[in-house]
């Protein structure tokens, strides 16, 4: 198996910054996924900077399946993200309204806050 740990950090990194612009546009729904999507990238690439595989888009599984302890806060973090990985992209996430409507600037400057905290810890753990 190859070292693709760099890759994926710099996707994640890639990713928060997209959360941002996208927020910054109005787009918050998108911007609440890309922030999910970034924290799930840096998990894999910490897990793959260890030598470990990690599957899935579960972020507060991710983090607990480290081979170290993980501060509580942070997989609370994760659990937050994890809600916006399908509701913010399928009409079927919400019992109605398109999923524009359910996200607004709260959420998407919560979610990119807490997607940089865990990019940053996976940052820290990797250097």
């Amino acid at each position: 198996m190859s070292d693709r740990h760099g890759d994926w950090l710099a996707q994640a990194e890639r990713d928060l910054e997209q959360a941002a612009a996208s927020a910054e546009d109005g787009r918050h729904e998108w911007a609440c996924f890309a922030a999910q999507q970034s924290a799930e990238k840096a998990v894999k690439a910490l897990h793959l900077s260890l030598g470990q595989e990690a599957w899935g888009h579960v972020v507060a599984r991710l983090l607990s399946e480290l081979p170290f302890a993980v501060e509580r806060n942070l997989i609370e973090m994760g659990k937050v993200l994890d809600n916006f990985y399908i509701p913010t992209r399928y009409a079927n996430g919400h019992p109605e309204g398109a999923p524009f409507e359910h996200y607004g600037p709260l959420q998407s400057s919560q979610a990119i806050d807490y997607a940089g905290q865990i990019l940053q810890f996976a940052r820290v753990r990797m250097a």
